[in-house]
């Protein structure tokens, strides 16, 4: 047996942290400089140091990475969505690591059976082949993917190396060719005047913060570009985009907790933008468009929303008239403007749910009906609808036993039409899994959801293992997901369980305001609750229980490494916010000034710094046994820096007792979401579920 090497020890540089009279001192701040070679240095040892100590479960990872790719359909079709006479999609190709963009005047009709290989179309348009433009580049991401309304022309934008930032280009898809314009520097978002002559697009600040909205006029030099909005709060991203009806600009623009939105209609792309309601601290609201009204989904005096609707010609909150008012517990998270109904989104006791309101000749709103599906714990929300004066609307549909799914919905016949279910290949049996909801009992009594998964024959004695995922941040919900890579663990005999804590959205506003700011240790106790709850309940045991989650999950995750002493064997935390309070006090880095309504600003709060100080991973390293970790980075990581978790595992290495690994794995070419194309994402989650199966349950890797 070949000796383990020794771990990488990273260098100590003292360096002191003064603020409302605590001083500590950080041995690793050198560690933000990604110019220092000693840096580049370590992230690479450790690099080195994390394949070689999972060397023994490379042929597991093979293993795991042929049952993903064996069991998906590489090559594959969309459905198609029509818009203006056409149906676009997007194809995949095996071999090949992105999609192929499309569209037909004729709807390319799918295969009886989803194992036979797609045939194109004999008049399909390919708009844009993301594997010719990724060419040799190890990473690749497209921003930007908008044809204009009148089809003649596409705003495309390309990323290679992770960063989030942006070049934007346009292509004449009469011709073919590239137009000579190209701007640099943009972010996620665009918006086309209605005569394709310009393209509203963003830009970010040196904080990462999309602040400013410009004005491209095709044929001009991008010198020549100009700034139609810059947002001067700090608190304040700005995005833009066409309404449905492709009447109006919007300008969104929003802190955590207030937003404001300015529109202009698309036909007069060099006029002015007017507010529809003046930014109110703590008042959120978005808008769709159809006839001569907005509907506006909103919270002002409505804890979990409501829908409106208002005058386009006159929007202020004077003419707001109340469609849907509020109804405590049931959160309405948007709606969806056609030519003749509405579909407003919502959440009601922890569900995803889509009403459909129709509307009659003279804008008036009949009696709604919500769209009803069988399973009790399932994800639906609204799919690709780009077409504006129809009947149909198509929706998405998941759940942890069930795969992706596209349906169409006729709003007069009330039709559910199934279009296209993720196709899992191998023989596998989907009537073999069976999903449930429990729930667990945080410590202050309240009771906290969990969605689970795993085969009909997995004993519930507490043999089987158990991978436990949580979020909570930012009201964003972990709403049940299907997974072919999951099924590995599955069939392996594992549990897979979301913890729905709070600081999400899963059950309404109250739920993330109690997981958020001085309440956000909520979140990390109610996700050793409801590994607690795993064990007690016999569906997992403390040896083989692990945790999972990243960015503001991989706080979670480290939070919990800290306070939860035997409850976890293994946890993973990928791109991991675990330095949170030194990120916070810096207001020049990403993740600061716009996140203090998340987390608070510990620069002018006492109270806010010892709180965060009292949970942010970091900080609170001890000289203890940890679990196994696997800590995962990328170089170019504009939101959570790559430093945050090398710094946190190189404390713990230095700090923690006992013989559990502790490793780290960056991407030294890409950024937040890892490996950009999918066979590499593929070989980089067999990689995590080896390394879950290895600390877990080793007796799985033979």
């Amino acid at each position: 047996m070949t000796e383990m090497p020794a771990p990488p020890v990273a260098k100590q540089v003292p360096a002191e942290r003064s603020v409302h009279g605590d001083t500590v001192v950080d041995e690793y701040s050198w560690l933000i400089d990604r110019d220092d070679p000693d840096t580049v240095a370590y992230l690479e040892a450790e690099n080195t140091y994390t394949q070689t100590a999972t060397a023994h479960t490379k042929a597991l990872q093979d293993e795991i990475f042929d049952e993903i790719k064996s069991r998906t359909l590489e090559t594959d079709l969309s459905v198609p969505a029509r818009h203006h006479g056409w149906w676009y999609y997007t194809r995949t190709l095996e071999g090949s690591q992105y999609p192929i963009h499309c569209r037909s005047r004729t709807e390319p009709a799918l295969p009886a059976d989803p194992a036979e290989p797609i045939v194109s179309p004999a008049d399909e348009q390919v708009l844009l082949d993301q594997n010719e433009l990724a060419g040799e580049s190890p990473y690749f991401a497209l921003g930007t993917f908008d044809v204009s309304p009148d089809g003649r022309l596409l705003a495309y934008s390309t990323d290679f190396d992770g960063g989030e930032k942006y070049t934007l280009r346009f292509k004449d898809l009469e011709t073919g060719s590239t137009l000579p314009d190209e701007v640099p520097g943009t972010y996620y978002g665009s918006a086309w005047a209605a005569d394709g002559s310009a393209l509203f697009y963003t830009t970010v600040d040196d904080a990462m913060r999309p602040y400013r909205v410009w004005r491209h006029l095709l044929g001009t030099e991008a010198a020549a570009d100009v700034i139609v909005h810059e947002e001067t709060d700090e608190r304040f991203f700005a995005g833009v985009g066409l309404t449905r009806s492709e009447q109006y600009v919007v300008i969104e623009l929003g802190s955590q907790i207030t937003s404001e939105t300015w529109v202009l209609p698309a036909t007069d792309p060099q006029g002015e933008f007017r507010v529809v309601q003046p930014r109110e601290q703590g008042v959120e609201y978005s808008l769709d468009h159809t006839g001569d009204s907005f509907f506006i989904v909103h919270n002002k005096d409505a804890v979990d929303f409501e829908l409106v609707v208002a005058p386009a010609d006159a929007p202020g909150r004077e003419n707001w008239r109340p469609v849907l008012p509020h109804t405590p517990g049931v959160r309405v998270t948007g709606v969806d403007a056609f030519a003749g109904h509405l579909v407003v989104s919502m959440r009601r006791d922890g569900r995803t749910e889509l009403h459909v309101l129709p509307l009659a000749d003279d804008g008036l709103v009949g009696p709604g009906r919500d769209i009803e599906f069988a399973e009790p714990v399932r994800t639906v929300r609204p799919g690709s609808n780009p077409e504006f004066d129809t009947t149909v609307f198509r929706l998405g549909y998941a759940s942890l036993s069930t795969p992706s799914s596209v349906y169409d919905y006729d709003v007069v016949t009330r039709e559910l039409t199934l279009r296209k279910r993720q196709p899992v290949l191998g023989g596998v049996d989907l009537s073999a899994y069976e999903s449930v909801r429990e729930w667990a009992t945080a410590s202050d009594g309240t009771r906290i959801p969990i969605s689970l998964v795993k085969r009909r024959d997995t004993p519930r004695d507490g043999t089987a293992p158990c991978v436990l995922y949580g979020y909570g941040a930012y009201e964003a919900s972990m709403d049940p997901w299907f997974s072919i890579a999951r099924l590995s663990l599955l069939d392996r005999g594992y549990v897979f369980a979301i913890a729905h804590v709070r600081g999400g959205g899963e059950l309404g506003r109250r739920w993330y305001e109690d997981g958020k700011l001085l309440h956000k240790r909520n979140t990390f106790t109610d996700f050793i609750a409801c590994g607690e709850y795993l064990v007690e309940a016999g569906w997992t045991s403390r040896d083989r229980l692990a945790g999972r989650g990243g960015s503001a999950g991989g706080l979670l995750i480290g939070a919990v490494a800290n306070l939860a002493v035997d409850t976890f064997a293994t946890l993973v935390g990928e791109v991991p916010f675990v330095d949170a309070l030194t990120t916070i006090l810096d207001p020049s880095m990403p993740l600061t000034v716009v996140e203090w309504e998340e987390w608070g600003n510990p620069v002018e709060s006492a109270e806010v710094y010892a709180y965060m100080k009292s949970y942010s991973p970091y900080e609170n390293v001890e000289a203890r046994p940890y679990p196994a970790i696997l800590a995962t980075a990328g170089l170019n990581d504009p939101r959570v820096g790559y430093h945050e978790p090398a710094k946190w595992v190189a404390r713990l290495r230095a700090t923690a007792i006992g013989d559990r690994p502790v490793l780290l794995k960056t991407e030294m070419g890409a950024g937040h979401g890892g490996p950009s194309g999918r066979y590499d994402a593929w070989r980089d989650e067999a990689f995590t579920l080896a390394f879950i199966i290895d600390t877990t349950n080793p007796a799985n890797l033979a």
